[in-house]
């Protein structure tokens, strides 16, 4: 169902804006080449499962050399994917990759989309997919983005088939066909149509490819040439392209800038089919809609267009604007309106922006807010009125060209302010597999616009505007230098534990640090504090004068009442009353250089690993790899972990430049390769001697997945063996154990077929497939009708030490508190203790 949503639509002759935190004017090139797609009234939507699925070098030309309105639509947000550069995994990993390609929309110049699917990481076919996605929602939310959208070519990255690589893959152009299908439909989804039109698109491609020996290109297929150098850009299409694409920085998925021209090849999927171009029998010009004075108003505006001086173009715009506004096809005069007063504002050189100096604000606190404001017109931008969330201003004042004005206003935070957080992430999934979103309008968005805005009235010319300013925080960063991002709500009180899981033995007390944190200047006193599961009150105490700003509380769970807890997991919840208000959030904060600051909240919860959960390691070295838990439970589980650098390889040099000391590697009792860490660390092949070494003499080596994409070494085990790209994708796939009696199973912890019940989305991926006689595999497993797989952990002895090579998903478990996973890792760390 469609429920409805209150937002500011078109009221009469005013326009809403809303760009990012700012309104800022385009470059020159830009609004030229906003004028020319202006002009050009096709629009393509390419469609495909994942953040880096798409084909940037397509989109760059269609949006730059063709001037066609583009979209993406990626099903998901990447949400299962594996993280190059953090911790971070599922909903947080979604957030980030959906800003990276917000970052690289920016760049090649597209819009983007996308439905409520979750990215439960790896299938295999489509009918995997569909157990776990809802197959009518997803067509649902597709059809909904095709009649908002308006596109009238639709181009696919993937094929139904296995061809696609991958289920989801393969899924995307599923739901493309039918949504076409669909899409015009009246009786399908007809409670989107109290804000939508039907709309039915031309046609569906599938832009074939060529993956490695994979080669689904045909010369008998439509082909277009791509890749061709604008100056306007200095560089080809190809080489915007790269830039794009390597904005995927949590996926590692650097690409280079290729010069040059390539072609690029289709395959008709459904519709009417398309001979000599993308375009055939579309509607391409205003002229051939019976409007050629919009056709003609538009060719003299870029005749005339003045790259040094874009205000000289506002007259004969605003004259556009009414010729626009006059139209009958409301659909079409709303999608024009709004890019042709972007551009209109871009001319006028105008900038906007509401900031304070705090990054965070509590509903009903006061916040001194800047409004800047600026026009490069030489007809002055009018200034009519100011709109402070409650409060309206008249001013009726003139913006004198390239002279800034800022305005001072107290801003009081509304009572009934939302958090400020991703709307897909506000509630619980639906499912497991779809994310559910409060007003279904906002489906297909990748973040709602911010609802906290200071509205100006403008004037230009003759013609009315309203734009909109979100409420906004500014620093001077020493290094950045601006840095201006949303202003972020918070709840008065946040709490959260001080550390992400815990671990507690059989018969012993439960040790917990709840930390809090005062985001206001509210007094809370004879507050309470609650320590629950499943509802039941396992703890807590009252709290009085709570003046501090940010202090933790130690609570101890004894272990008579953990006693009667059976579940060898268990998640805790906390939560603060007072004054008749409970809180429970724990804010989630995202922050890397090249994305914005992200927030969102979740529960005040723990996970709680609860056991027989032994280690005999004290200490463990770690090689740094992608962004992994692993770390951080081992010290939960109270080893010291040191991760290595060059200097523990080398020793320490003398001062005649010799080595001084030997290496560290002797000390530890265990080394563990963190995830992909032939992928990204650099200096692996300097350490390798020496690790085999280490070894050789008596070490243990532990080595987590890798794959074979811009590895650092060829050979990572005393011994060869060769990964490829097999993987268990059910994470409930039956274990066989080859050896039951093997040492690592059996020492410090019995390992049986239970520690493999609870495991979460994979057993594992990138098994090796061929090995050296010398390692001994320990387990077999694989997926519904396929083969058995027998890679998924490899031992060897070496010298006097042993080697692990091991691509179960531990970075996936362990932060999971699934403690199986725990006993089978302590015992490959422990396995030179046996």
């Amino acid at each position: 169902m469609f429920k409805k949503v209150s937002t500011v639509f078109i009221l009469g002759f005013y326009t809403v804006f809303c760009s990012a935190q700012q309104v800022r004017p385009s470059k020159s090139s830009e609004i030229y080449r906003e004028i020319k797609t202006l002009k050009h009234l096709p629009k393509v939507l390419y469609l495909a499962a994942h953040p880096d699925d798409e084909n940037t070098g397509l989109l760059s030309w269609l949006i730059n050399d063709q001037n066609v309105e583009t979209g993406y639509l990626s099903l998901t947000r990447g949400d299962g994917g594996q993280n190059l550069l953090g911790t971070e995994q599922g909903a947080a990993l979604g957030l980030i990759r959906t800003h990276e390609l917000l970052e690289a929309r920016k760049l090649d110049g597209a819009q983007q989309f996308f439905t409520r699917a979750i990215d439960f990481g790896f299938s295999k076919n489509t009918t995997d997919t569909f157990k776990q996605w809802d197959e009518n929602s997803i067509i649902a939310d597709v059809v909904w983005a095709i009649r908002k959208f308006r596109p009238d070519v639709i181009i696919c990255r993937f094929p139904p088939t296995a061809a696609a690589g991958h289920g989801q893959h393969a899924a995307s152009a599923v739901v493309a066909e039918k949504a076409f299908k669909l899409a015009g439909d009246k009786t399908a989804f007809p409670d989107q149509l109290k804000y939508v039109n039907v709309w039915q698109p031309k046609r569906v491609l599938w832009n074939t490819f060529r993956f490695g020996n994979n080669n689904t290109t045909a010369e008998n297929q439509l082909k277009v040439t791509v890749g061709q150098y604008d100056a306007q850009l200095g560089m080809g299409y190809g080489e915007l392209a790269g830039l794009s694409r390597s904005l995927h920085k949590s996926q590692g998925a650097g690409t280079q800038s290729v010069a040059g021209i390539k072609t690029e090849y289709f395959s008709h999927v459904i519709g009417e089919p398309a001979k000599a171009t993308l375009f055939d029998g579309i509607t391409k010009t205003w002229t051939s809609q019976g409007n050629a004075d919009i056709d003609q108003s538009l060719d003299k505006i870029i005749s005339d267009f003045n790259f040094n001086e874009p205000d000289r173009s506002l007259p004969a715009l605003l004259v556009l604007r009414k010729k626009v506004t006059a139209l009958q096809d409301s659909d079409l005069k709303k999608d024009k309106i709004k890019s042709l007063d972007n551009i209109i504002l871009s001319c006028a050189g105008f900038m906007g922006e509401a900031v304070t100096n705090q990054a965070e604000a509590v509903v009903g606190d006061h916040y001194n807010f800047r409004l800047n404001l600026i026009s490069r017109a030489a007809n002055p931008v009018v200034l009519e009125d100011i709109k402070w969330l409650s409060q309206s201003e008249s001013f009726n004042r003139k913006l004198s060209k390239d002279s800034l004005i800022t305005i001072q206003h107290d801003i009081q935070i509304p009572a009934d302010a939302i958090l400020t957080e991703p709307y897909w992430l506000a509630k619980p999934p639906t499912n497991a597999a779809t994310f559910s979103v409060p007003n279904d309008t906002l489906i297909g968005l990748p973040e709602a616009e911010s609802p906290l805005n200071v509205l100006i009235g403008l004037k230009i010319g003759s013609e009315k505007f309203q734009v909109k300013l979100p409420l906004s925080f500014k620093k001077l960063d020493p290094v950045r230098g601006d840095v201006v991002e949303a202003l972020r709500i918070v709840p008065a009180l946040e709490l959260k534990f001080t550390q992400p899981l815990y671990l507690v033995k059989e018969n012993e007390d439960l040790h917990l640090s709840l930390n809090f944190k005062i985001n206001s200047n509210k007094q809370f006193s004879n507050g309470k504090v609650n320590l629950l599961y499943n509802g039941e009150r396992l703890g807590g105490g009252d709290l009085k004068s709570m003046n501090g700003k940010d202090f933790s509380v130690d609570y101890v769970i004894p272990k008579t009442k953990l006693a009667s807890i059976k579940s060898n997991q268990l998640q805790l919840d906390a939560n603060f009353v007072a004054d008749g208000v409970t809180y429970n959030k724990k804010q989630v904060l995202i922050q890397y250089p090249h994305l914005p600051s992200l927030q969102y909240f979740t529960p005040a919860t723990v996970t709680v690993m609860k056991g027989d959960i032994q280690a005999k390691v004290k200490k463990v070295g770690y090689i740094q790899g992608a962004g992994d838990f692993i770390p951080e439970f081992l010290r939960i589980a109270g080893i010291q972990v040191d991760v290595l650098k060059d200097e523990d390889f080398y020793g320490n040099l003398d001062e005649s430049g010799g080595n001084g000391s030997q290496n560290k590697l002797s000390q530890y009792d265990a080394i563990v390769f963190g995830v992909r860490a032939n992928n990204t660390e650099k200096k692996l092949g300097r350490w390798m001697p020496f690790l085999w070494s280490y070894v050789k003499a008596g070490g243990n080596l532990v080595m987590q997945y890798n794959t074979n994409q811009d590895t650092t070494v060829n050979q990572l085990g005393m011994y060869n063996f060769n990964i490829a790209n097999k993987r268990v994708t059910e994470e409930n796939a039956e274990v066989k154990f080859f050896n039951p009696n093997h040492k690592l199973l059996n020492f410090p912890n019995k390992i049986t077929t239970n520690d493999f019940k609870g495991w979460v989305q994979e057993r594992g991926a990138y098994f090796p497939d061929q090995w050296d006689a010398a390692y001994e595999p320990l387990f077999e497993m694989h997926d519904t009708n396929e083969e058995p797989l027998q890679g998924s952990t490899l031992y060897a002895k070496y010298g006097k030490g042993n080697f692990i090579y091991t691509p179960l998903a531990f970075f996936r478990q362990l932060p999971a508190g699934n403690v199986g996973a725990a006993r089978l890792f302590l015992n490959f760390l422990s396995a030179q203790k046996n």
